[in-house]
């Protein structure tokens, strides 16, 4: 019981000393205090690019395998990021360090900038004594997830600036061009035919309507995207895009590459296999896949194989796919029979990614053309109809 009470003595001594502190902090000190929360705040906004995660890591490793002290290569890593958030996350985790924290404890602060998979590596070549093995690991499967997205981004940047540039020059038409035509259609007093009708009907609701429109549309979209953070949201969208005949093969591809990459590289680290199918689910971005793998996981702790498992989802996992895992368990080598699948299907996405424009530039030619071909027709038949009249 004393020692209870000389605590809460010692307590309420400290109190009030900080009391008095507080009272004698003067505006200045508190306008500082505010001016840092601030610029913490904004920190915090602002984001790690994968860019920056795989020189970090590339170097962190090398440095390490150079025989330079850990706590010493985050402090210099921290030194030469130029993005300022990272650069307060490495100093952080290096003086975590040296006070005897491992790694992956100090990691585990800073979760949303590393990811459960990172952390999860690092934790078990500490454990293992592979810390530089898993660091390169890391940097190829950062290296391959960055490729990835990389090539993804590549081919879906020619048509999104095409459709962007057919919206822009649609509008432009029916808002400033087909009046002024109207305008002259109506001083000739002639009957037009219905695709001018539509036309002109089209352009005067824009140009009358144009405020509500946009208004509309912002809230469309402002709903649509609400409701793609909401979890059925998500679920039923994404299920949409699984049975569509051009995109699904390649999200398939997407995630079963990623899929492969992620859990060879989790079982090359001695992960078990049931926390590594854990891991992998919840990174994966589609939550049918995600699904899936977190239900193998429970029912592999229960003993059941994968092969077993995997095959109650032939429209997540094709056969081939089932057939290697097979294999893989049956020989012992399923994190190198992954990482051969998670090549062929790395190889694969790249190869559509980059066939792509190809595919996609006839069919926005295609509606380019069919849109200008309808509003010439709309505008040269009246034209038409006026001369042979005259």
């Amino acid at each position: 019981m004393s020692i209870n009470l000389s605590s809460a003595n010692q307590e309420e001594e400290q109190t009030k000393s900080s009391d008095k502190k507080t009272a004698e902090t003067s505006p200045a000190s508190e306008e500082k205090t505010f001016i840092d929360k601030m610029n913490n705040f904004l920190l915090r906004l602002s984001r790690v690019p994968l860019t920056e995660k795989l020189f970090f890591v590339r170097h962190l490793g090398v440095m390490m395998k150079a025989g330079i002290s850990l706590s010493a290569a985050l402090s210099t890593l921290a030194k030469q990021t130029k993005n300022k958030y990272f650069a307060k996350i490495l100093n952080d985790v290096s003086s975590q360090v040296e006070k005897g924290t491992t790694l992956s404890e100090s990691l585990k602060k800073h979760e949303k900038v590393f990811g459960e998979l990172f952390i999860n590596m690092i934790e078990a070549g500490e454990m293992s004594g592979k810390l530089e093995d898993v660091f390169d690991r890391l940097y190829i499967q950062m290296k391959k997830q960055h490729e990835l997205i990389s090539k993804v981004r590549g081919a879906l940047t020619y048509p999104a600036v095409v459709i962007t540039a057919m919206i822009g020059i649609g509008t432009f038409m029916m808002i400033f061009v087909v009046p002024k035509i109207s305008d002259m259609f109506k001083d000739f007093s002639a009957e037009l035919p219905l695709p001018t009708k539509i036309l002109i009907g089209a352009s005067d609701a824009i140009v009358n309507n144009g405020v509500l429109a946009a208004v509309s549309l912002i809230l469309f979209i402002f709903a649509f995207i609400k409701t793609l953070r909401t979890y059925k949201g998500k679920y039923y969208f994404q299920l949409l895009l699984l049975k569509l005949p051009i995109l699904s093969p390649i999200i398939k591809k997407i995630n079963l590459a990623r899929f492969a990459r992620t859990i060879s590289s989790l079982l090359k680290t001695d992960i078990m296999i049931v926390k590594t199918f854990q891991i992998t689910g919840s990174i994966l971005g589609n939550l049918h896949y995600r699904a899936a793998l977190l239900d193998m996981s429970g029912k592999i702790k229960k003993g059941s194989t994968i092969y077993e498992i995997i095959s109650n989802y032939p429209h997540l996992f094709p056969p081939v796919v089932t057939q290697m895992i097979s294999v893989g368990e049956e020989t012992g080598e399923l994190d190198n029979i992954l990482e051969e699948l998670a090549e062929f299907y790395e190889n694969e996405v790249d190869e559509i990614m980059n066939n792509l424009p190809s595919i996609i530039e006839p069919v926005l030619i295609l509606i380019l053309g069919a849109g200008v071909g309808a509003m010439a027709v709309a505008i040269v038949m009246p034209m038409y109809s006026i001369t042979q009249s005259m």
